[in-house]
């Protein structure tokens, strides 16, 4: 991978990893109202996952601790794809309980749709972030079968020639 690439992903994965760092160890360690604020996400959620804990405290928690974790080991260049769909998967709920703007009016509905906004570009980030290495590895797939396939032309070139 060219040098400037691999810098602008380094930077991308640093300067993403923060918000998830310190809103997650904010849901960690004081859950305060995102307890309420998750309620009815939650609720919706058992009823497709039946196995989820019916206290909700412990859930914001938990999903604070997957953010700042996941987050950290993002930064740090740690498993940066599992890393980056631990947090997709943390995002959607958490979007989705914290800036339903659909159910608001006026300015409040204003400023949870730019929230929405802001976490679905994250989730679109974090998605490119997962997506690198696969682009990656498609890209060796496809040099080594042209690279195979150049070596057999040639050696039939060859062949013919003698």
């Amino acid at each position: 991978m060219p040098l400037g690439s691999s810098l602008l992903q380094t930077a991308g994965r640093v300067l993403t990893a923060p918000i998830f760092i310190t809103g997650g160890y904010s849901a960690l360690t004081n859950p305060g109202g995102r307890v309420e604020a998750a309620a009815a996400t939650l609720d919706t959620m058992r009823e497709y996952v039946p196995f989820l804990p019916e206290d909700d405290e412990l859930l914001v928690r938990a999903n604070g601790g997957l953010q700042l974790l996941a987050g950290t080991t993002l930064m740090l260049g740690i498993k940066p794809r599992l890393s980056a769909l631990a947090l997709v998967g943390s995002l959607v709920p958490t979007t989705l309980a914290g800036h339903s703007f659909w159910e608001m009016e006026g300015a409040d509905a204003a400023a949870h749709k730019t929230h929405f906004s802001k976490n679905v570009a994250a989730l679109g980030g974090l998605l490119l972030v997962a997506g690198t290495d696969v682009s990656k590895k498609a890209m060796k797939k496809a040099a080594d079968k042209a690279a195979d396939k150049a070596a057999k032309t040639a050696t039939k070139q060859a062949l013919k020639q003698n």
